[in-house]
């Protein structure tokens, strides 16, 4: 399968390495043509690895992987170009992380929106599927990183292949009601997970 790949960072290189070494024809883009990383990849990659604009690796691939910085992933797929992302299913990995404030992270924006809606709403021809941006990208291309003995390794560990987390989800609640005495009982705290992994 031919496939785009925007974005020549770590999540880029790792996806698109993958993506060569198991005979597909992988097209790294990046802002232009002949950028300096998309380059060395392509040449350590070996022959089923080239580079070209993000214009020129969308319309290459049959698939489009966006590894872009999320809160500028939509003005990249624009780059791309509309006409390049028609009827393919673009595979969104990345998150509109915000830095601007320190570390670590908050996301630019949540909650009532996200960044596959966004992408799905500027590019409706597209099939935007959103995945894989919950783990490091080294785990992307090699669930097996996850240790045999952990609780959630019993299921598949990654999120196309896990129908629903094993985790164990409790919530910690207030003091018991119902006695003769009133006493306001304090909000109960958020879940959380009561997992090893978090």
């Amino acid at each position: 399968m031919k496939i785009g790949v925007l974005g020549t960072g770590m999540v880029g290189q790792t996806i698109a390495t993958k993506l060569a070494s198991l005979d597909h024809e992988v097209r790294m883009g990046s802002r232009e043509a002949g950028n300096e990383k998309a380059v060395a990849w392509a040449k350590d990659a070996g022959g089923n690895a080239s580079e070209g604009s993000f214009a020129e690796a969308a319309k290459f691939g049959e698939l489009v992987v966006n590894c872009t910085a999320g809160v500028a992933s939509v003005d990249v797929l624009t780059a791309a170009g509309a006409d390049n992302l028609a009827g393919k299913v673009l595979v969104d990995i990345a998150n509109p992380l915000d830095a601007s404030q320190g570390l670590p992270p908050t996301l630019a924006f949540c909650n009532d929106d996200s960044l596959g809606e966004r992408i799905q709403a500027a590019f409706p021809e597209a099939r935007v599927v959103k995945t894989l941006n919950t783990m490091n990208h080294e785990l992307m291309v090699d669930p097996a990183r996850v240790p045999a003995n952990t609780p959630c390794s019993s299921a598949a560990t990654t999120p196309m292949r896990r129908a629903r987390s094993p985790c164990s989800w409790a919530a910690s609640a207030g003091p018991r009601t119902g006695s003769s005495t009133s006493v306001a009982s304090p909000a109960p705290a958020a879940p959380r997970c009561t997992c090893p992994c978090g």
